[in-house]
């Protein structure tokens, strides 16, 4: 989906971070847990989304939980190319063990997340503190995605806001978080905002 660069840098100069609200001609409005749980399916309730420090190097966690690492990993930063992922991971052998199909289920969880959820400014790279997220499944799911991917975005707007309000400018692509469930809420709450096209709008 391609984003409506207008309607997302209209909503991001009426952003306030100071009340996390939407500032409009008819009141102020926010994008809400009960929003994101209606738009997204992601688990509300669990633990709090938090990376600690590893002890040990960004190259080591990713060939032990992907088995593969990428060329240009910058060592210290820790993050990977999502297209790197898409490109090494996109064809499962089909005499993949199971630890195989663990990694190549990794690398496209942490796809999504880089592309999707928590996409930084560049929308290309992710860090790889998010692996530690997804080395075990069943914690994996023990965490509150929903409310870590609204914080995220709320953050990634209000950076945004002052972004706008110090270079007099549209955004032009430099905003990080779920873009498109930004976009999404503000069809479903503003649906003359929506594309008339019925394609477009199932």
């Amino acid at each position: 989906m391609n984003p409506d660069a207008s309607l997302i840098t209209a909503l991001v100069e009426r952003w306030r971070p100071e009340t996390s609200t939407f500032h409009l001609p008819c009141g102020e409005i926010t994008i809400t847990l009960e929003d994101v749980v209606t738009l997204s399916g992601l688990a509300i309730d669990g633990d709090a989304v938090v990376v600690d420090i590893p002890d040990e190097e960004w190259s080591a966690i990713c060939l032990r939980l992907l088995g593969w690492v990428p060329v240009d990993l910058v060592g210290g930063v820790g993050v990977v190319r999502i297209v790197w992922l898409r490109v090494e991971f996109s064809h499962l052998p089909e005499d993949a063990s199971q630890e195989v199909i663990e990694q190549f289920a990794r690398a496209y969880a942490l796809s999504l997340i880089g592309g999707v959820l928590f996409p930084d400014r560049s929308g290309s790279t992710v860090h790889l503190q998010y692996l530690l997220l997804i080395e075990d499944w069943e914690r994996a799911g023990e965490f509150a995605w929903r409310a870590a991917v609204l914080s995220y975005l709320y953050r990634e707007m209000g950076r945004s806001t002052l972004h706008i309000t110090h270079t007099d400018t549209s955004l032009a692509g430099d905003l990080g978080g779920w873009v498109a469930l930004l976009q999404f809420w503000a069809w479903e709450r503003f649906p003359h905002l929506a594309p008339r096209d019925s394609e477009t709008r199932a």
